[in-house]
């Protein structure tokens, strides 16, 4: 086991009488999360203030990854105060993804991971067809992009908080 999670909060087509269910198994899966020594593996939707609260009540545990990171310039840089990794999907790549990309500009280097949220946020010019793998280098090269830097120099960066944060493959 390498993390615990996906875990989080998901009030996009959640009740809001539901959310408090929802608050009470993020609260869990922190704790379990740090007493295995584990990275918490994030899903945030539509709730990154009630995530960001709760983690700050509880005490976050050492390694924390925000899965297809969703938030805007000024949440990625309150990850960034508390060294929590940001990991960009596809949608970086989508025309109406300005927020992401400004995002990821201001997130440091070392806190950067790239995933394919597979099947879903397929990167571009392949929206809308199942997402995978062998995608990869496309969300790469934006992210790039929106950082201003070379490619190789992210790759090498993501390859190392990967095994920062999962360890070893």
């Amino acid at each position: 086991m390498r993390a615990v999670g996906e875990t989080g909060l998901d009030y996009y087509r959640t009740p809001p009488e539901r959310h408090a269910a929802q608050r009470d198994s993020f609260r869990r899966h922190i704790a379990i999360a740090k007493q295995t020594s584990r990275t918490l593996m994030i899903h945030d939707r539509d709730a990154h203030e009630d995530t960001l609260r709760i983690l700050t009540e509880e005490g976050a545990p050492d390694r924390v990854v925000f899965h297809a990171f969703s938030g805007d310039e000024a949440m990625a840089k309150v990850c960034a105060d508390a060294g929590y990794v940001m990991s960009f999907a596809g949608n970086v790549t989508f025309n109406n993804a300005q927020s992401l990309r400004d995002a990821a500009a201001v997130a440091p280097r070392d806190l950067l991971l790239v995933e394919t949220d597979a099947p879903f946020l397929t990167p571009v010019p392949w929206r809308g067809r199942p997402n995978g793998p062998y995608l990869i280098p496309l969300t790469l090269r934006a992210l790039a992009a929106a950082r201003g830097e070379d490619v190789d120099t992210l790759a090498s960066a993501v390859a190392a908080t990967s095994e920062r944060m999962f360890g070893p493959w």
